[in-house]
């Protein structure tokens, strides 16, 4: 059945005037818990989720939102009341007050102090929604774009999944406000580019329905998310390790030799990855290897554990049209009748339904019976958007179990993704769920899942387009993101030499990524095919990337925690520093690192500017420099422009194989003075969900400026197989802080060292 056809016939078509802009309030309804205003063309409510969340709807009388699939949070009892005088109504809150014009129905939102934070424009809605807003202000989020922008000013995002592509209806403003647009057809948000300063403009659903969110800080409004989309599980510690993967290792023997060749050279690795291809010609979707080329599954995978490593395997949910899956799918009606040619290779197949919930938990079925069995840790979730026959549009034209596919488009990633979580979860109990996925939606994080930014092409120009990419999505609320190192469409190293300085200079990125990935098409990039004095810059990444596995895994705790952020755009941490919020190619990695990725070829030097106020600290060498101006760091081959933050403490463990190895060796405690730090050093038995029954253990650590002491005080906690005590060696991160601290057990208890010298 056609889109087109579907949406004739919905009431809604006629019950709102799309051509209508202007609007008044008629009357004040009763009812509890929310404003309620009957317009000339419809209904606005106005409802407190939290002191600074607000759930605006409008539509035709009886409207209750659109389709949502990405809330799962609740409104509490939110003490608010209501004032109405001549001009307005005004709803407040102990944080906002919301006023709604009389004379035009429009919604001004103001702070506690009567600051306006953002104000509404017109609106429309019937055969699609539209809203308006009057307020300038740069815009962040909406998700991954290979556009090259962090700020959109001046634009118009398109929010439609698609390979390298990533449509999540999320956004937020440095002025201390996040909008979560609740619409999973396709939209298109202007900013500054439009009538007014920005607005939103949704193909499909019956009304407008958006939550507001206030901040201040943009750490507060992606906090607002999650308490309405979910909160971030923990992934587990091999995660956050290196990955090696290809496409596609094609034997068992290709696969296993990869790991095993990496621990003969020394070098640590946590997961490698079997791409797509492994099963026979005519059974993609059948979730079966090729016997003549993967003889025994099962012992592959129980030689990579051996190995003390972990693999994940790549599936889709697309199925070749006589596979015995498919037809399973078929009899309860789970599956799109049509069958779309194939991006790659040729051929023809079926996609499932994955908004039909029989159909997701059919899918996973067949996915654990046939994988899961074997030992798998987690799952790669290619062409996820869904990809159908890889031509835009084609998902609007399906009927799906929630309504036309044009209604809930974007919405599959977060649909797809559930039920392989759930599935897992339920069924694997002992292992955190891992998904790999090339798309995302609203709402995704909850599912234990790292977004990669797709098939991209490996050029300096495709690098530089990551770095806005990634902040964007982390400014989306979904904290954890990821690409292909080297770009996945790239050249064979061993025939172009000139390709290895941009590999470098991606996989130094990579290393102040989520997740640390190398991949791509044609020849394998693993460290072995580049010339041995690029070995050795790569090797030593990897080993930097191993001595920041007790600070990325603290920081992985913080993102549940605290609802934190990884991956951190200026505009987080720098708010009021109108240069930072211009700077779309450095970042902060947690709240210590300001990294600052080589972007182009030859360079000895890079421009770096150093955010905000007081002092930042060159990670190699110590030095100290101030705040708010441009320096022209170090930046051979062989060294990543880093810096670290004064008042800060970071966490630096020793190399190890593999993340979660034993080491007799101390956890360094490293000191950048220039204001007070507070830390949380977490750990827990690396896997599994004891955790969330409370078996972890966090440390609290605490630097005094002015006294020049650290405090390590009591653990908070334990687990099992946690060690009685454990080494921390104490440094200063100044060039001119003299001696360290030393090294000293710590058993639990509290205990105080002075750095005198280090300031």
């Amino acid at each position: 059945m056609s889109w087109r056809s579907v949406l004739s016939g919905l009431a809604v078509a006629v019950a709102l005037s799309s051509a209508a802009s202007a609007d008044t309030v008629v009357e004040k309804l009763g009812g509890a818990g929310a404003l309620a205003l009957r317009t000339e063309r419809g209904v606005l409510t106005i409802e407190p989720w939290r002191d600074g969340i607000i759930h605006v709807r409008f539509g035709t009388p009886g409207y209750r939102g659109n389709y949502n699939p990405a809330v799962i949070g609740a409104p509490e009892n939110v003490a608010f009341r209501v004032d109405e005088t001549p001009e307005a109504y005004v709803l407040s809150t102990g944080r906002l007050h919301v006023r709604v014009a009389k004379r035009t129905a429009a919604i001004t939102f103001l702070d506690a102090t009567d600051h306006v934070i953002l104000e509404e424009g017109e609106r429309d809605a019937g055969l699609g929604a539209t809203q308006w807003f009057k307020t300038e202000t740069p815009v962040y989020g909406l998700g991954q774009h290979q556009n090259g922008l962090l700020d959109y000013t001046g634009h118009t995002i398109h929010l439609q999944q698609a390979n390298t592509d990533v449509g999540i209806p999320m956004l937020v403003s440095p002025k201390g406000f996040g909008l979560l647009w609740n619409n999973a057809s396709v939209t298109d948000v202007d900013i500054a580019n439009g009538k007014l300063p920005l607005g939103i403009r949704s193909e499909a659903g019956p009304g407008v329905d958006y939550h507001f969110i206030l901040g201040p800080k943009l750490d507060d409004v992606i906090a607002g998310y999650r308490v309405l989309t979910g909160d971030v599980p923990l992934m587990a510690r091999w995660t956050w390790g290196m990955w090696q993967s290809k496409e596609h290792y094609s034997t068992q023997d290709e696969l296993v030799a990869i790991p095993r060749r990496y621990r003969d050279m020394g070098v640590p690795i946590d997961a490698v990855v079997q791409d797509w291809q492994y099963w026979a010609p005519g059974q993609w979707g059948s979730h079966r290897f090729e016997a003549s080329r993967y003889p025994d599954p099962k012992s592959m995978v129980r030689a990579i554990h051996d190995l003390n490593v972990h693999t994940i395997i790549s599936v889709w949910p697309r199925f070749d049209l006589d596979t015995g899956n498919l037809a399973e799918l078929d009899q309860v009606g789970a599956a799109f009748p049509d069958a779309f040619n194939n991006v790659y290779p040729v051929g023809f197949g079926r996609w499932y339904d994955a908004w039909n919930a029989k159909g997701r938990e059919i899918y996973w079925s067949q996915i654990m019976r046939n994988l899961g069995v074997l030992g798998f840790d987690g799952w790669w979730l290619d062409g996820d958007e869904a990809e159908l026959g890889g031509q835009t549009g084609e998902m609007r034209e399906q009927m799906t179990a929630a309504g036309p596919g044009i209604v809930v488009n974007n919405s599959f990633p977060l649909l797809h993704t559930s039920g392989v979580h759930d599935g897992m979860r339920r069924d694997q109990p002992d292992k955190r769920v891992f998904i790999l996925s090339r798309s995302a939606y609203a709402g995704q994080q909850r599912n234990g899942v790292v977004t990669w930014s797709g098939d991209t092409h490996a050029s300096w120009e495709t690098l530089a387009k990551q770095i806005p990419a990634a902040l964007n999505f982390s400014l989306s609320g979904e904290p954890y993101w990821s690409a292909d190192i080297g770009g996945f469409f790239s050249p064979d190293p061993q025939k172009e030499p000139g390709y290895a300085e941009l590999f470098v200079r991606w996989h130094q990125f990579g290393v102040f990524n989520p997740m640390f990935r190398i991949h791509g098409a044609g020849q394998g990039k693993e460290i072995w095919n580049f010339e041995p004095a690029i070995q050795k810059i790569l090797i030593d990444d990897v080993k930097l990337r191993y001595r920041l596995l007790p600070y990325i895994y603290s920081l992985s705790w913080d993102v549940l925690s605290h609802r934190g952020t990884m991956m951190r755009a200026l505009a987080f941490d720098f708010p009021e520093d109108a240069t930072a919020l211009r700077i779309n190619d450095q970042y902060m990695f947690g709240k210590a690192f300001l990294v600052s990725p080589v972007l182009q070829p030859g360079a000895t030097t890079r421009s770096v500017y150093l955010p905000g106020d007081g002092r930042w600290f060159d990670f190699w060498t110590g030095a100290a420099q101030p705040a708010g101006r441009l320096v022209d760091a170090k930046a051979d081959l062989a060294t990543l422009p880093l810096f670290v933050r004064g008042g800060s403490i970071v966490p630096l463990g020793p190399v190890t194989a593999y993340a979660g190895a034993p080491s007799d060796e101390p956890v360094e405690l490293r000191v950048y003075p220039g204001r007070d730090a507070v830390y949380e050093l977490y750990d827990d038995e690396g896997d599994g969900y004891a955790y969330q029954a409370g078996k972890r253990a966090v440390t609290p650590i605490v630097w005094s400026d002015k006294q020049r002491q650290l405090t390590i005080k009591a653990r908070d906690g334990s687990f099992p197989g946690m060690a009685p005590s454990r080494r921390f060696r104490i440094v200063c991160g100044a060039a001119s802080g003299g001696a360290d601290g030393g090294t000293f057990v710590y058993t639990g208890a509290a205990v105080s060292i002075r750095l005198e010298r280090c300031e």
